[in-house]
């Protein structure tokens, strides 16, 4: 028999667990945990290191990626977003992980990738616990890292893992864009942003790119342009903690500046589902930044 419970005693009964179900929704914002949308919409994949989504992506330490501010960017009733960038990968080490494996497998035809990788190809050693050194250029060689435990990996170029990603995507139907990886607080003598452009990872990201007839953004020397604008003073505040992690500021102009770049590439479809008047947060939302200390420091 089927008995009619009365709305409002149902509404009292699940009251006292609604806090314990949004602490949940906000301590474990992880993308990972999201599925594919199933609603028809495309979805815009962000892969990449700490830079793109800093930590949890909650700006513990006010630090954020831009991968957090972009969304805002695009209209919600048209394309989703899916911000898989993890702190402390490098293109190497996003795929061989796994981390790559689990966004193509989620991925439909249709669906664009944003990735930018360069922070950490270039440190530690190839054997190390980290396993995130790429060999540096856009080639095919390989090196052989033997670890303690015995097991292999064979690595390969930092451009090589950007064509994997490109080629992978294109064979999924996905619109991969590469993006160069965005400069740190460094200033040179001059009194302008140290590039990061000849014979290092915004070459070989252009390359890898062109080589592919694959969309680019030099998102590097697009926001050191800003900054040299701006002037050391004005830009210092972005960085809150160290040469590397932005504030939400800085996530916000770092974001812009990656739309800009979207709108400037001919014939991308990516921006059609761009908001002409986007609708940006000048503070960001609540989360650990209010409680953690300012001394707080990430790896890239």
């Amino acid at each position: 028999m089927h008995v009619a419970v009365p709305r409002r005693w149902l509404l009292a009964a699940i009251a006292p667990l609604l806090p314990v179900v949004l602490l949940s929704c906000v301590l474990n914002p992880g993308p990972a945990q999201v599925a594919a949308a199933p609603d028809g919409k495309p979805t815009l994949w962000l892969i990449g290191d700490s830079t793109v989504r800093c930590g949890r992506g909650d700006g513990a330490g006010n630090m954020w990626g831009w991968g957090s501010v972009i969304a805002h960017h695009f209209d919600p009733n048209r394309i989703h977003a899916q911000n898989r960038a993890l702190g402390g990968t490098s293109s190497r080490s996003f795929y061989a992980r796994g981390l790559w494996q689990k966004v193509i497998d989620q991925a439909r035809p249709g669906d664009f990738v944003l990735m930018q990788f360069g922070h950490n190809d270039g440190g530690g050693a190839y054997d190390d616990t980290k396993a995130r050194k790429s060999i540096r250029g856009n080639g095919d060689d390989t090196v052989t890292a033997v670890f303690p435990d015995g097991h292999e990996e064979i690595v390969h170029s930092y451009g090589w893992y950007l064509r994997q990603y490109i080629a992978e995507a294109k064979a999924k139907g996905v619109t991969p864009i590469v993006c160069s990886l965005i400069p740190r607080n460094d200033w040179t003598e001059e009194g302008q942003v140290a590039r990061n452009q000849e014979d290092n990872y915004v070459q070989w990201a252009r390359e890898a790119a062109e080589q592919t007839q694959t969309y680019f953004i030099d998102l590097n020397n697009r926001v050191a342009d800003k900054y040299d604008r701006m002037g050391r003073e004005a830009v210092k505040p972005f960085f809150p903690n160290e040469h590397t992690h932005t504030d939400w500021d800085g996530a916000a102009l770092n974001a812009a500046t990656v739309v800009e770049g979207i709108r400037d590439l001919a014939g991308c479809p990516l921006a059609d589902y761009l908001m002409d008047h986007p609708q940006v947060p000048t503070e960001p939302p609540v989360s650990r930044a209010k409680t953690t200390t300012s001394s707080t420091t990430r790896r890239p």
